[in-house]
């Protein structure tokens, strides 16, 4: 039906008659002459049409915004002085010969230029209309483009682009399962993967050596702003490799998409970080290197000081007592100061201390700030010397257990620096390696920090047995921009590590056969040393585009409430349904 795509016109055709499909993305009358912007998902292309041909001139008259065209027509430049070069079709136009209506359109319930603020419910509910905008339709476009490159990687690489399952059994890999009932197996259930890494492990046991694969995956997570409950992720693994040959093969296959798609150039090498410098210099484990402010630990300075809200953390093994300096933050107003104190409670801090550096020369009198009182000359000089501070900037202070410190202090500097212009454009990847392999689950246990299938730092099960919560694993994250974009590892491969670490999870012999013994009966029979790493495209898609929320580069999201607007998903179904499965619902409590 169509020779070109409308924006894909350009002056290469001037003279030439093209055949073009497409939607009304805006009609203008001009005395007598009428101009219609035609859409489809490469651009908009302007077609003119004139009182001579009074056929096709009807028929313009009366198409209105959306309606589906069919039209033919000769390409022209454009009148001088009449070009617009925000379109890529901006040099030239169409003159209209022949009109056709595919289909007309009720008056969409939003306007469809990208600069309108429209409700993300109003959004979700027409998605199909959403998804015309152009910067939607670019979108995904850029999604298809990067889906496709990460492909081409691989395959150059030897990787085999191999399926697995979407309805398995239910295992624990930190989140809850969604289930899917049996109807043969009445009493039974699948479960929709939270992942592959079971199946990819087999495959490396059954000798693939290489897999990847594009794959949903799906976790019946408690709700969360940018969290979806069906992602889509990239994953990737290998055999008889470590981690130098996972991360080699990861930066090479980024390089050339950053480069293929954007035409950046990332760091070569990929700099690395461990777990532990990371948290101390940013307090989080996925820090954004385009912000130059770091955290500085204090403690010692502040141990022996007559002031138990600095005193109690310096003391205390789990505590941590941190500055935070903000160079000329000495103009921040009270009220921002109190703005800031309120954001840190979030995270659990009980106060934002903070000091003004007026004139550093001037010593205790050339600062500001409630807490001097309670601060010796020697305690001030050593902040300020470690801090590097110079007049007019401002230190903040964090003093408590030290995950709030962390995570109080790690997210004020990310906040700070966007609201004070200092993030650096740019990309800035980093590895972060050397994870703990466990952390506290509350309750006196432990659980991974990863998955339970990472190999711990040595080889011997007696030594990972003998301080099981001090050992680290062979875990590494790619993060971009402050953003985890992967996460990967090399898997445990013998089946006595494996038991060890669920017998340190709480996982006796007995429940581990249950759960895990498919999994334990394959590494008895000759499973190489493994690993892999898995990527969120739609995190790494977002970030690629710009976008603020995952939810814009997937073309059907959920809401944050788990629901689809479009199709009303979820819903009731009919109690045949419920009686072919065996299921009965039960009334559910007041809340």
């Amino acid at each position: 039906m169509r020779s070109h795509y409308c924006g894909l016109v350009d002056d290469s055709l001037v003279d030439q008659e093209v055949d073009l499909c497409g939607w009304v993305h805006r009609r203008r009358d001009h005395g007598g002459v009428i101009f219609i912007d035609v859409r489809d998902r490469e651009g908009i292309v302007q077609v003119v049409f004139d009182p001579d041909r009074a056929d096709s001139f009807a028929i313009a008259e009366s198409v209105r915004s959306e309606y589906v065209l069919r039209l033919r027509g000769r390409v022209r430049l454009r009148p001088e002085g009449t070009d617009n070069t925000a379109m890529k079709t901006g040099r030239i136009e169409v003159l209209g010969y022949e009109l056709e209506i595919l289909n007309s359109a009720e008056t969409p319930p939003f306007p469809l230029d990208d600069e309108r603020d429209v409700g993300e419910d109003v959004r979700l509910r027409f998605r199909y209309i959403d998804l015309r905008r152009p910067m939607m339709q670019q979108r995904l476009q850029l999604r298809s483009e990067v889906c496709r490159a990460l492909r081409h990687s691989l395959d150059d690489a030897g990787f085999l682009d191999i399926e697995t399952p979407m309805l398995t059994r239910s295992t624990p890999e930190g989140a809850r399962d969604y289930l899917v009932p049996s109807r043969v197996h009445p009493g039974e259930f699948y479960a929709l993967p939270q992942s592959p890494q079971l199946f990819k492990q087999m495959l490396m046991m059954s000798g693939m050596d290489r897999y990847y694969q594009i794959v949903r995956c799906f976790r019946d997570e408690d709700l969360r702003a940018d969290r979806q409950p069906e992602f889509t992720q990239l994953d990737i693994e290998a055999s008889f490799v470590n981690e130098e040959d996972i991360m080699a093969t990861v930066e090479g296959m980024m390089r050339d998409l950053f480069a293929h798609v954007l035409q950046v150039a990332l760091p070569d090498p990929v700099p690395r970080m461990t777990y532990a410098e990371s948290v101390r210099r940013y307090g989080v484990d996925r820090p954004d290197l385009r912000i130059a402010l770091e955290l500085v630990d204090i403690a010692d300075l502040m141990a022996t000081v007559d002031f138990k809200v600095f005193a109690g953390p310096a003391q205390d093994p789990e505590g941590r007592v941190a500055a935070l300096r903000l160079p000329a933050g000495a103009q921040l107003t009270r009220k921002e100061i109190d703005e800031y104190t309120q954001f840190v409670a979030i995270y659990g801090a009980r106060g934002l201390a903070y000091i003004k550096v007026n004139n550093i020369a001037a010593g205790r009198e050339g600062l500001q700030s409630p807490i001097l009182k309670f601060l010796p000359d020697n305690a001030i000089a050593g902040i300020l010397a470690r801090s590097a501070a110079e007049d007019g900037d401002l230190i903040f202070f964090g003093a408590d257990k030290a995950r709030i410190v962390n995570e109080a202090l790690g997210a004020l500097r990310v906040k700070i620096a966007h609201d004070r212009d200092l993030v650096e454009y740019g990309w800035r990847p980093v590895w972060v390696t050397d994870f703990p392999m466990f952390e506290a689950d509350g309750s006196g246990g432990l659980t991974a920090l990863h998955h339970p299938f990472t190999q711990p730092q040595t080889d011997t099960v007696e030594d990972f047995l003998a301080h099981p919560g001090e050992s680290l694993s062979r875990a590494y994250d790619l993060v971009l921009n402050g953003i985890e974009i992967g996460g990967g590892s090399i898997r445990i491969h013998k089946p006595e590590m494996q038991q060890a670490v669920l017998q340190v999870l709480g996982i006796d012999r007995q429940a581990a056969e249950e759960k895990f013994g498919f999994l334990i009966d394959a590494l008895r029979y000759g499973c190489p040393p493994h690993g892999g790493i898995a990527f969120g495209i739609d995190r790494l898609v977002m970030l690629m585009c710009g976008a603020q929320s995952i939810r814009e580069v997937i073309a059907f999201p959920k809401t944050q409430t788990a629901t689809c607007l479009l199709t009303q998903a979820p819903s009731p179904v009919d109690m045949t349904q419920l009686r072919e499965l065996g299921l009965r619902l039960r009334a559910q409590p007041p809340a």
